[in-house]
């Protein structure tokens, strides 16, 4: 007989309606019913206690279940690395679906034939334990092999196949590609992408029953990548596939209902673990994988080849241009004029936004040069002390404040201390805002502090955007750019009383 923990017993979805008499042999019976007719407790019952449970394992198994009952088509689920797809997807939804469907088929297929064996291998095996105690079925005699394998006395079975390697003898109801792409120099390769997307177009695709299903389950790693094109592809006209996002950190409109910035598996990985991962791979990969957001290297909406930089030289500033002669251009630093641009933050009990101060000077030619960023994370009453700092360090002629939501409150706190603060509207979205600030740095205008602290990660933010995990930088530049456009040298601002 099997056996069941109590803690595990305890969540048998029925055991609260039967009998308090019921001996653990019947919760048991209970469990197995209930199995049988569900993905999610198909997992439970196999993992004896040790699965767990997380609610993006559940709204997955909820969409897959939709799969196997014929009333989703294609399904894309993008997840971080090593938060469960695979275990769900292709190693336990396989034999739960051929016990269901003993005469129908599955192919499974990932970036190696190996892999997809490992998968077929898992889904045998646990097929052979379960199939003759919830569905009175087993393997076929011939099922010797991982890459091929069958139900006895039926029809249905599984192939497994490599990504770009031949499907052949059977076809499949339900087609899983499980991460066509190994790594991220597979996917930044065009051959190799093409190769995949021909593939799946003149191979895969082709081996679909009538009525078949597609699922696509993937961590992302480039734009153009399979799920990328397929995407494009539904923008075109093509097929409809729904698609379920779960970055590590959540976005807004998140599919589980997450507030902006929590965490997707806490009880796994919870923040501290993936900051630290987020450091180690860098804001692009970071992006890519657990925030399935990938962008081009060279930039998405900025353009690396767009980026400036300049020094301070006593007292004046050095523009470094492009070119082989490199030339450089001095300006006098009291030739420039300074203002500030903010994008404050709500609160940091959300961790959803950064506060972001940028100081900016402007030279008789209307260059633009961000000499200096704070960025943090601080609550409301907090932030006036940074802008007062930053008025006494830079004498700005003005400070930019962003008003909608909280930024208001701080605009009429910064008001009441006489700081010279204009209000900045966000009367468009974000990317619009900021076409006037790109059209500048495409120009060759705008130009960064060479060498300052906060640069890499001011870069990093501008390059994925608007994929980004967050745009407080951004949104800081895009005023900047709006304020420049619309402002000459201005002369001076008195200073505040009581400075």
């Amino acid at each position: 007989m099997s056996t069941i923990s109590p803690s595990a017993s305890s969540r048998i979805p029925a055991a609260g309606n039967l009998p308090a008499t019921f001996s653990e042999e019947q919760l048991i019976r209970v469990w197995e019913a209930d199995a049988k007719n569900s993905l999610a407790w198909f997992l439970e019952y196999d993992g004896r206690g040790l699965w767990q449970p997380a609610a993006h394992l559940e709204l997955l198994c909820n969409k897959i279940e939709a799969v196997e009952r014929g009333g989703l088509k294609r399904l894309m689920v993008f997840l971080p690395p090593r938060h469960g797809k695979s275990q769900v997807v292709s190693k336990k939804f396989p034999a739960w679906y051929l016990g269901r469907n003993p005469d129908k088929e599955i192919i499974i297929s990932s970036y190696s034939a190996d892999l997809a064996y490992d998968f077929s291998r898992i889904a045998r095996n646990t097929f052979r334990e379960w199939g003759p105690k919830l569905w009175g079925l087993q393997l076929a005699g011939d099922s010797g092999a991982v890459g091929r394998w069958g139900v006895d006395g039926h029809t249905g079975g599984l192939v497994a196949a490599g990504v770009g390697g031949p499907i052949t003898g059977r076809g499949a109801h339900v087609a899983i590609i499980d991460d066509p792409f190994k790594n991220y120099e597979e996917a930044a390769s065009e051959t190799i992408r093409e190769k995949v997307l021909n593939w799946y177009r003149s191979t895969l695709r082709t081996r679909l029953a009538p009525g078949g299903a597609i699922i696509l389950v993937m961590t992302r790693w480039h734009e153009k990548d399979l799920a990328g094109e397929l995407e494009k592809a539904m923008k075109d006209g093509g097929e409809v596939w729904e698609i379920i996002d779960l970055p590590a950190f959540a976005k807004e409109n998140d599919a589980l209902g997450r507030a902006p910035g929590e965490v997707l598996w806490p009880a796994r990985y919870p923040a501290s673990e993936l900051e630290d991962t987020k450091i180690a791979l860098g804001s692009y990969l970071w992006n890519a994988l657990y925030q399935q957001k990938p962008s081009p290297a060279a930039g998405n909406k900025f353009k690396r080849a767009w980026f400036r930089y300049f020094e301070i030289d006593d007292d004046h500033v050095v523009l470094h241009t492009p070119g082989e002669e490199q030339e450089r251009k001095r300006v006098p630093l009291n030739r420039c004029w300074c203002f500030q641009t903010c994008d404050p933050a709500g609160s940091t009990k959300t961790s959803a936004d950064y506060f972001a101060l940028g100081t900016w000077l402007v030279t008789p030619n209307r260059d633009l040069l961000l000499r200096d960023v704070i960025r943090t994370r601080l609550e409301g009453p907090d932030q006036p002390k940074l802008f007062e700092q930053g008025y006494r360090r830079w004498n700005p002629k003005l400070q930019g404040v962003e008003t909608k939501n909280m930024g208001l409150t701080l605009f009429q706190e910064l008001r009441r201390k006489g700081l010279p603060v204009i209000d900045l509207k966000a009367e468009v979205d974000k990317e619009t805002r900021a076409l006037p600030v790109m059209a500048r740095m495409e120009a060759g205008t705008v130009y960064f502090l060479i060498g300052a602290p906060w640069l890499g990660e001011y870069e990093d933010e501008l390059l994925v955007f608007p994929n980004g995990e967050y745009d407080d930088q951004v949104d800081m530049t895009s005023y900047a750019g709006i304020i420049v456009a619309g402002r000459r040298h201005t002369g001076p601002v008195a200073k505040p009383a009581g400075w």
